[in-house]
């Protein structure tokens, strides 16, 4: 909307001084044709801006003015807890209420503590995508915030691994972990996580729902990713590693391969370790154990060593010459 847009370029050159067009569009995510049109429409409105020609000009306002017009809306103020992910804010269609509310902050705070914030903008940035993976198509997260924000039963289509169901659900929250976005709902008498990528449609229901007495959002994930990792890993290996290879074990296998690391044994004559690392299942397991190559040696159990041998045969049988 153009008053929000005009409270925002009155805010910025409150804050940052003066501003040539360009930047000023660049910020406000319009056109310099548009900043000069509303530069206009504030000068109309009895706003005293000056303009510096030249240059190094710019649009400034008169020394000693401030707007007092620095309150919060209650959609900008839920906003400020994706302050330090502005790109999950965007996501949510709250990018333009918490450019609006850092600008009002900026604007409320005392001269020094102003100029603080905007140093620590400047030098500390927080980014939740993951490396070297699109980001996940995700059509209808703005439909499941509303729900969530609203306390609106939902109706969605979800595509499991198993197939795909529907079900009518209470959204209890939103969860963005490692790039991915995950929807908190209840389901009859169950709390679960569905993956919001993999929501095919959702629909608003006419009814309200009761959120459950004392439910935190944070606790129920930090307890539900502790389960999952607790189903996930099904056994142990026992293996002797390379210098190299231990090296690698915390980057291949994350937490459990530091733990690994941590409990390694005394090297050996040729410097190698014996160490223990949790494994998911077999399949799984040899996939990722093959990924360590000959900086590593599965000793035991016996099936996950003889499951590694056959697949390594397999893959010295394919690379065998001739080639085709």
């Amino acid at each position: 909307m153009r008053a929000d847009r005009l409270l925002s370029l009155l805010l910025l050159l409150q804050n940052r001084g003066r501003m040539s067009a360009p930047e000023l569009a660049a910020e406000l995510e319009v056109s310099v044709r548009t900043v000069y049109r509303d530069i206009e429409a504030l000068g109309a409105s009895g706003v005293p801006v000056r303009a510096d020609r030249g240059p190094d000009g710019g649009y400034s306002l008169l020394d000693g003015y401030r707007t007092r017009l620095t309150g919060l809306t209650e959609d900008e103020a839920g906003s400020l807890a994706l302050a330090t992910v502005p790109g999950a804010a965007a996501e949510l269609g709250l990018g333009a209420d918490l450019a609006t509310a850092r600008l009002k902050l900026e604007a409320a705070l005392p001269a020094g503590l102003g100029d603080r914030a905007r140093r620590v903008a400047e030098r500390f940035h927080l980014d939740a995508d993951a490396w070297f993976r699109d980001s996940e198509p995700v059509p209808h997260l703005a439909t499941l915030a509303g729900a969530v924000w609203r306390q609106r039963l939902l109706r969605v289509h979800y595509r499991r691994w198993k197939g795909e169901v529907r079900r009518d659900l209470e959204p209890l929250g939103l969860v963005l972990k490692g790039g991915i976005w995950y929807l908190v709902a209840r389901s009859g008498a169950d709390v679960r996580t569905y993956r919001v990528g993999r929501v095919l449609a959702a629909e608003l229901l006419d009814g309200r729902f009761e959120r459950p007495a004392g439910f935190d959002l944070a606790d129920h994930w930090r307890r539900s990713a502790r389960r999952l990792e607790d189903m996930r890993l099904q056994g142990e290996a026992l293996l002797r590693l390379s210098p190299a290879g231990l090296a690698l074990l915390p980057a291949k296998f994350g937490a459990v391969g530091r733990l690994a690391v941590e409990g390694a044994g005394e090297p050996d004559g040729e410097g190698w370790v014996t160490v223990t690392l949790a494994v998911e299942a077999p399949k799984v397991a040899v996939h990722d154990l093959l990924g360590l190559g000959a900086e590593a040696e599965v000793l035991g159990p016996a099936s996950l060593r003889a499951a590694v041998a056959e697949a390594a045969a397999a893959l010295a049988a394919r690379y065998q010459p001739p080639y085709t």
